[in-house]
């Protein structure tokens, strides 16, 4: 599924369900069912059939069952309203809001490696709108994709290109304490972000805090595989992680990646760097139903349970 499909069914499966209230204004949330090690974020729909369609129910449903985080690539599709809604539920229910993407760019229509004023505007108009989006549902991340190659340009010109870009986005995101984080993604053969480590040179030659690197597990065990050594290579510029495994990109134990040993891997790392970061559950569910919802919830259970 290509970002622009993923970000287009997430905010249509659920953009007229939100609500109808928020969390009370007593902020001591009850104990969790389960306490994960890491700060796993489910999306909007993962446990509607558990919790509903209501946005705020799904939401509480989450931090009933010890996820600490969400991500919704829609957010900057949804009303002010709601935007702001999501953020104080957050808020109250002490969890933290992961990644959104950033609109209207980066994709075949407008790509940064073709080194365009007009597409780089979009791009950066993309980035100030994201300002007001992340102020209202206290987001620090959001996705940024440089869209797909200029082939008819050398790849150095390009790369060129897209940093150029990436600079002037990391200005406007910088002074606000938020942060793009770079996915390079599976989907095409067309896209120019393919690699970590082409994402990693793109995010020193950015040399922001404000660039870097979406380290999607799924995509890069499709991509380049070796997820440890990948991971340990790009380390300094890693600012989110994103799970699914392969094939199928489904929740963990359902493929061929081993989530335990990689979760081990980044905690022992982050532990060891004093580090934290989300991990986005940006996957699909391996069975319909709550019975789906059950077993994903497991299967995290599972993949969380290493010691170190």
């Amino acid at each position: 599924m290509f970002r622009r499909d993923f970000v287009k069914t997430a905010v249509s499966a659920s953009a007229a369900t939100l609500v109808s209230g928020v969390a009370t204004a007593n902020t001591t949330t009850p104990k969790a069912k389960n306490n994960f090690k890491l700060a796993y974020a489910p999306h909007f729909g993962m446990f509607q059939n558990s919790a509903g369609k209501d946005l705020i129910d799904q939401l509480k449903f989450m931090a009933d069952n010890g996820f600490t985080a969400l991500e919704d690539n829609g957010m900057m599709g949804r009303p002010v309203e709601i935007q702001t809604k999501i953020g104080e539920t957050l808020a109250k229910l002490g969890m933290t809001m992961g990644v959104f993407v950033v609109d209207k760019g980066g994709n075949s229509q407008n790509t940064l490696a073709a080194g365009k004023q007009a597409h780089i505007d979009i791009f950066l108009d993309g980035c100030k709108r994201a300002v007001e989006t992340a102020k209202r549902c206290n987001a620090k991340w959001m996705t940024v994709v440089p869209g797909d190659f200029e082939r008819n340009l050398p790849i150095g010109i390009q790369t060129g290109h897209v940093i150029d870009a990436l600079r002037r986005g990391a200005d406007i995101l910088a002074p606000h304490g938020l942060t793009m984080v770079l996915e390079p993604l599976s989907d095409s053969p067309n896209l120019f972000l393919q690699t970590s480590d082409q994402t990693y040179e793109i995010c020193r030659g950015v040399n922001s805090p404000a660039c870097k690197i979406l380290f999607d597990i799924y995509h890069m065990q499709k991509t380049e595989g070796h997820i440890i050594p990948h991971i340990d290579w790009c380390w300094s510029e890693i600012g989110y992680f994103q799970i699914g495994d392969n094939p199928g990109r489904k929740e963990p134990t359902t493929g061929e990646i081993n989530y335990k040993n990689v979760f081990k891997h980044i905690y022992t790392k982050m532990k060891a760097n004093n580090q934290n970061f989300i991990f986005g559950m940006e996957h699909g569910n391996s069975k319909p139903g709550k019975e789906g919802e059950e077993a994903l919830i497991k299967a995290y259970l599972e993949s969380d349970s290493f010691t170190v």
